[in-house]
C-alpha cells in the first residue's frame, strides 16, 4: 500500500517553499524553494509585493518538491499553507488583485502591503487613541495597542490616501486566505489572521460605531470589504480546483486546509502544543507564539485569541519587527571592505566571520549596549516610529563589537517579551527556536545566556512548511486534530543550547542597562526618535 503524503507550502517574505511530507511520521521527503521574481518594493516605511509571484510558487515549487521526493503525486491526500502576516491587498469580487487592473497598475495602494509595511502608523495611533477613549474591550486582548502592520490600520490608510482604490475594492484580503481562495475557489477567512490581525474577538469585529468614529467612510468596512465565513484551523477550506491541480501537478479535489500564519503554524512542527512552550520563529523578524491555559492581558502583545494556535487554549503572540534584517543591514552598510576580503580568503560569509569574532569576546568586553529598533518595536512598545541605538562606541570599536551588540540587543528584546508574559501571569517554561537564524550558534548561545534558560530547536529546517503540512493532514482526515498530528509528525531537539552561569550573571547586569535605555527612549523619557523621523520625512 502506498504511503499517504501531504504537501505544505510556506509563503515567506522573499520566497515560497514547498515540502512533501509523509503522513505517518512527518518525514520530509522532498522540498523546493522559489524566489519571488519581483521581491519586495521598499521605500521608507512602505513594503509592497506583487501577488502573481505567489502563484509562481504553486506552479514551480510544488511540482519541483514532488519531483525531488520521487513520489507519485496521486499519493498526496491534502495540502496546507501558511503566509507571512499581516500581508493584505484589495481585490475585486472574484479575487482579482486591483494592481492587475490597468487603471491601478501604478497605484501603490493597489498592491500587496507586506507585513513590514509600516506607513499606516498614524492610522494605528488614531485607532488606539479612539479605542482607549471609548473603552473598547477588545483593546486589552492586544496588550493595549494595535499595530500599524494590521488589517484595519492598513485599510484605513487606503481609504484616506487612495479613496478610489478603497471604493473599487470588494474585498480586503489576507494573503493567507487569498492563496487558499486561488487553490479552492472558496473564499473563507482563517480564525488565526482574523483574531490576531483583524481584531476579531468573541465572535465580532470592532463595531460600525467605532469605525465611524475613525472616519465616516469607514463605518461599513467590515460588512462591505472584510466579512467572510471564519473557519477553524485544521479544517478544510475546499477541494483543489482543476486549475490549481494543473498548476501544482497534484490531484484535483484533494482537501486544502484553511490558511494560517507562518509563525503560528510552526507550533505543531516544533512539538510545542502545550501551555508555556514559547516558540520563537527567528528570521528577518521574530514572532513569539505560545499557548496558555488561561486568558491574561499582557502589555504590548500582538494578540491573544481563543483557539488561535491550538483548540481549547488561548494562543498568545508577540514579536520583534527586526532581527535578521538588522544583522543584514549592518553587514551591507557598516562593515569595512577588509572584512569582506578576509571572509573571501577564508572561504566563509561575512556573517559567519563576524559571528566567529563575536564569539571570541567576553560578555561586555565591547562596552556597548544597543536597542534593536531599526524596524521599530512590535513588542512590547508597539511603536514603529522608534529607531535603533548603539551606546558606548569609541575609536577602538570594531565591526565585530557592534555586530555582537546587535545580536545581544535582539536577545534582550526577547527577554523583555518573556518578562512581560511572566509578570502578567502567563508562565514561560521552555523556549523552542525555529527559523533560519538557528544555524548561528553564537547567536543561540547569546540567547541562552541572556534568557538564562535552555533553548530547544525545531528539527526541521522548513518548520513552517512542515506545520502547514500537519494542518493539511488534519484537513484530509488522517488525524483527529492538530495536537494528535503534531505528536506523530512534529520534530524537536530539547535543550540544544545550555546557558553558561557566568554569562547569565554578566548579562543580567547588561540587561539592566538595556532596560534603562529601552524605557528612556521608548516610554516617553525622550521622543528624539520620533522627532528625527518626522523631520527627515518632510
Amino acid at each position: 500500500m502506498a504511503e499517504q503524503l501531504v504537501v505544505g507550502i510556506d509563503f515567506g517574505t522573499l520566497s515560497g517553499r514547498a515540502v512533501v511530507v509523509r503522513v505517518r511520521d512527518g518525514a520530509e521527503l522532498g522540498s523546493a524553494v522559489h524566489d519571488y521574481p519581483n521581491g519586495v518594493r521598499e521605500d521608507g516605511l512602505w513594503a509592497l509585493q506583487v501577488p502573481a509571484d505567489y502563484l509562481e510558487v504553486l506552479q514551480h515549487a510544488v511540482p519541483e518538491a514532488v519531483r525531488d521526493a520521487g513520489v507519485d503525486p496521486a499519493d498526496v491526500i491534502g495540502i496546507g499553507t501558511d503566509f507571512t502576516a499581516c500581508t493584505v491587498m484589495p481585490t475585486t469580487a472574484d479575487g482579482t488583485p486591483l494592481c492587475e487592473l490597468p487603471e491601478f497598475a501604478d497605484e501603490p495602494h493597489a498592491f500587496v502591503k507586506l507585513w513590514k509595511h509600516h506607513a499606516a502608523q498614524p492610522q494605528a495611533d488614531r485607532i488606539n487613541a479612539t479605542a482607549r477613549d471609548r473603552g473598547e474591550k477588545w483593546l486589552g486582548r492586544y496588550g493595549g495597542l494595535i499595530s500599524s502592520e494590521w488589517e484595519f490600520a492598513k485599510a484605513l490608510q487606503v481609504l484616506e490616501e487612495a479613496p478610489e482604490v478603497y471604493r473599487t475594492m470588494r474585498y480586503w484580503v489576507e494573503l493567507a486566505d487569498w492563496i487558499v481562495w486561488r487553490l479552492t475557489d472558496n473564499h473563507v477567512r482563517n480564525a488565526c489572521t482574523a483574531g490576531y490581525k483583524g481584531m476579531y474577538q468573541d465572535g465580532a469585529y470592532p463595531s460600525p460605531d467605532f469605525l465611524k468614529a475613525l472616519h465616516p467612510g469607514f463605518e461599513n468596512f467590515v460588512t462591505d470589504k472584510l466579512d467572510r465565513p471564519i473557519a477553524a484551523l485544521g479544517t478544510t477550506a475546499g477541494g483543489l480546483t482543476e486549475q490549481a491541480a494543473a498548476w501544482t501537478g497534484l490531484p484535483a479535489g484533494i482537501p486544502v486546509a484553511v490558511g494560517n500564519i507562518d509563525a503560528h503554524v510552526t507550533v505543531p512542527a516544533a512539538g510545542a502544543a502545550g501551555p508555556g512552550q514559547l516558540v520563537a520563529i527567528m528570521g528577518t523578524s521574530t514572532c513569539h507564539v505560545m499557548s496558555g491555559a488561561e486568558l491574561r492581558d499582557v502589555p504590548g502583545m500582538c494578540g491573544v485569541v481563543d483557539g488561535g494556535i491550538v483548540a481549547g487554549q488561548w494562543g498568545y503572540e508577540a514579536g520583534q519587527s527586526g532581527v535578521g534584517d538588522i544583522f543584514g543591514w549592518f553587514v551591507e552598510n557598516c562593515v569595512p571592505g577588509s572584512y569582506y576580503d578576509r571572509a573571501r580568503d577564508e572561504g566563509v560569509g561575512v556573517h559567519e566571520l563576524l559571528s566567529r569574532l563575536a564569539a571570541e569576546q567576553e560578555v561586555g568586553e565591547h562596552g556597548l549596549v544597543a536597542l534593536d529598533w531599526h524596524s521599530g518595536n512590535r513588542s512590547v512598545l508597539v511603536d514603529h516610529e522608534l529607531s535603533g541605538v548603539v551606546v558606548g562606541q569609541t575609536l577602538a570599536t570594531r565591526a565585530e563589537h557592534t555586530y555582537r551588540a546587535l545580536l545581544e540587543a535582539t536577545a534582550f528584546g526577547t527577554r523583555t517579551i518573556i518578562e512581560a508574559f511572566r509578570a502578567s501571569g502567563v508562565p514561560v517554561t521552555e523556549l523552542v527556536v525555529a527559523g533560519g537564524l538557528v544555524r548561528n550558534k553564537t547567536l543561540m548561545q547569546i540567547y541562552a545566556d541572556v534568557l538564562g534558560m535552555p533553548l530547544s530547536v525545531v528539527g526541521s529546517e522548513q518548520a513552517a512548511a512542515l506545520g502547514a503540512a500537519i494542518h493539511g493532514a488534519v484537513a484530509a482526515g488522517a488525524y483527529r486534530d492538530v495536537p494528535e498530528a503534531a505528536e506523530a509528525m512534529g520534530s524537536v531537539t530539547r535543550g540544544v543550547h545550555q546557558p553558561i552561569p557566568a554569562n547569565v550573571e554578566a548579562y543580567h547586569r547588561l540587561y539592566a542597562e538595556y532596560v534603562e535605555l529601552h524605557d528612556y527612549f521608548g516610554r516617553g523619557g525622550n521622543d528624539v526618535m520620533r522627532r528625527l523621523r518626522h523631520s527627515t520625512s518632510g
